[in-house]
């Protein structure tokens, strides 16, 4: 993995795209590629016509690189300082403050540093990465003002089909133990299943023991959403899974490239996530972020006689 350094503008920038979904008033990033290379991201199709892919000569879409700020943490400390209103930051929502690349440059704690030092802000932690593990000093001492999450997209009996969508992200099992670790800490937890994988982690049997777990976690809010049909990544996860060999999952992802079949498969996963969450948690816990576009009519009429949890975009 080659790491390239790139010189952002920004720091802590309002998101209403984020405040939207109900994560964040203002989102912090890093840097702009994750080493974590998730085969189903969606990030390289948003960004692709950012200046600093140019300047450097690559593409958003291509593989083996990180694209990182070392000198986010800088800007993020003047925006804490400065910025009257304050609100909820989201770290990071684009590439991981705790990819392996971001640790090098200890982004993650820097910044976390940077906000909390500064009174009227509180953050919601999203990475794949265990080794948030490292800075639960600084979330100890701030418990109250942070939320807590570790995606978790699959059950631990799918830990090595996901290593195969999430080549570098830590193992499931791992994050299962780090976010145990901080229940026991008593921290503010939310659970973020995203995304749920067709033939991996999206039958009634499996969000039931992603909700359960959840629950055992006692997370505030339960955070799901179907995987992002737009640009490659459906190809790129079929193509992986497939050369790993797990010819069924990469069957079901082959399934859902079509528009009705992707359609299906969301408003299932909707119904199977409210009736687990119905029977293990309380509905209004949970929040499932849907683009209604591409579902079909019937689909989208379906979900929205019970639309219970879901958070229209």
């Amino acid at each position: 993995m080659k790491t390239y350094t790139y010189q952002m503008k920004t720091g802590i920038v309002r998101t209403k795209e984020f405040e939207r979904k109900g994560l964040a008033t203002h989102g912090v990033n890093v840097g702009l590629k994750c080493g974590h290379e998730c085969t189903y991201c969606s990030i390289p199709t948003m960004i692709r016509a950012h200046k600093a892919f140019t300047q450097l000569g690559l593409s958003a879409f291509n593989t083996g690189y990180a694209l990182v700020d070392p000198d986010t943490p800088q800007r993020v400390a003047h925006d804490a300082k400065h910025i009257k209103s304050r609100g909820l930051v989201q770290l990071c929502t684009i590439a991981d403050a705790w990819s392996p690349e971001a640790q090098e440059c200890n982004l993650g704690r820097k910044c976390l540093e940077a906000i909390l030092s500064e009174p009227g802000w509180t953050i919601r932690i999203l990475t794949k990465n265990a080794a948030i593990e490292k800075d639960f000093d600084i979330i100890s001492k701030y418990r109250n003002r942070v939320l807590f999450g570790l995606s978790i997209t699959a059950t631990p009996d799918k830990a090595n089909i996901i290593s195969i969508t999430e080549p570098n992200a830590s193992p499931i099992p791992e994050r299962l133990k780090v976010m145990q670790k901080a229940e026991a800490q008593g921290f503010r937890i939310y659970a973020m299943l995203c995304p749920l994988l067709p033939c991996i982690a999206n039958s009634q049997e499996q969000v039931d023991e992603l909700v359960k777990t959840a629950v055992d976690f006692g997370a505030e809010e339960i955070f799901a959403e179907a995987v992002n049909p737009r640009g490659r990544g459906l190809i790129l996860t079929q193509q992986a899974l497939e050369n790993a060999g797990f010819h069924n999952e990469a069957k079901a992802v082959e399934v859902i490239r079509s528009q009705l079949n992707w359609s299906q498969y969301v408003a299932g996963l909707i119904r199977n996530l409210q009736q687990s969450v119905r029977k293990h948690s309380d509905i209004r816990k949970l929040r499932f972020l849907l683009y209604p576009k591409g579902l079909t009519m019937k689909d989208l009429t379906e979900i929205k006689n019970d639309d219970a949890g879901v958070v229209w975009l």
